[in-house]
């Protein structure tokens, strides 16, 4: 393919422990962005942000193990540390030298996590309503039954709904798609981001590792407490954004101001 074209290429990659889905948008000579998605989604949670950043950046997509199209892992490893080194080497196989990394709720754990593992790959971190510890977590505990496994599309928007702003209704294909997922993977997933932060809160890995931050925030989030976003501040230098009127998932409920958040930091950051 030409390192000029902006097309779509979808592709998967042969990991260690697992196949792994990877979508890639926008012009290759371009300044990378990788969209890291969150627990119980896939890479199609971004589908309407990224016509808007693929015009000026190469927009790269991944789908966490067990997620979308790419495989559980082999080894049944979720851990958040395990899943930045796995990110790392889809990186390595598309030769990606240096990228600015997204993540939207817990894939922000992933993002940091990479971030943390190769701070020569990661030049910028931008997280979407990540929660930054536990003492944040203000959304009712979301139990789904394993002997009623797949859900119904009813069981799944209950689920999901603290996901969005009231009254937004949840996408279908997002329906479709977690009730693609085994209740293994869902499980396990939320499971390691929440040990990942009870280990140390994201504000404390983040003023270690001295990369540039932006935090954007749906300021009506009903999973994480709006005003928690201020915990980013330690972070020296963080840009924290409140976005108002939107949600948890301002990525599909208010791409248009996302958007223009990211690419103003990409343009600052771009190695």
């Amino acid at each position: 393919m030409n390192d000029d074209t902006g097309a779509a290429e979808n592709s998967i990659l042969g990991l260690e422990h697992g196949d792994m889905y990877v979508c890639q948008d926008g012009p290759r000579v371009a300044p990378v962005l990788l969209l890291i998605h969150g627990s119980a989604a896939s890479s199609r949670s971004w589908d309407a942000l990224v016509p808007l950043l693929a015009t000026r950046c190469r927009v790269i997509r991944i789908d966490l193990p067990g997620h979308g199209r790419s495989a559980e892992p082999g080894d049944g490893d979720y851990a958040i540390p395990e899943q930045g080194r796995r990110i790392g080497t889809a990186l390595d196989r598309l030769g990606i030298e240096h990228a600015i990394v997204v993540g939207h709720s817990s894939g922000g754990y992933a993002a940091t996590a990479l971030a943390e593992q190769r701070p020569d790959l990661v030049t910028a971190i931008a997280l979407i309503n990540t929660g930054p510890s536990m003492d944040a977590f203000i959304a009712p505990e979301a139990t789904m039954d394993p002997t009623q496994w797949p859900p119904t599309d009813e069981q799944i928007r209950r689920f999901a709904s603290t996901g969005f702003r009231t009254g937004y209704q949840v996408p279908q294909e997002l329906i479709d798609e977690l009730r693609g997922m085994t209740y293994h993977a869902v499980t396990a997933a939320m499971q390691a981001s929440a040990a990942y932060l009870t280990q140390q809160p994201l504000p404390d890995r983040l003023v270690a590792l001295d990369k540039p931050l932006q935090v954007i925030f749906g300021d009506q989030d009903r999973r994480w407490r709006p005003s928690s976003a201020a915990d980013y501040r330690a972070v020296p230098g963080a840009r924290v954004e409140l976005l108002p009127g939107a949600g948890h998932t301002p990525i599909l409920e208010d791409p248009p101001r996302t958007a223009a958040l990211l690419l103003s930091f990409a343009e600052i950051h771009t190695a």
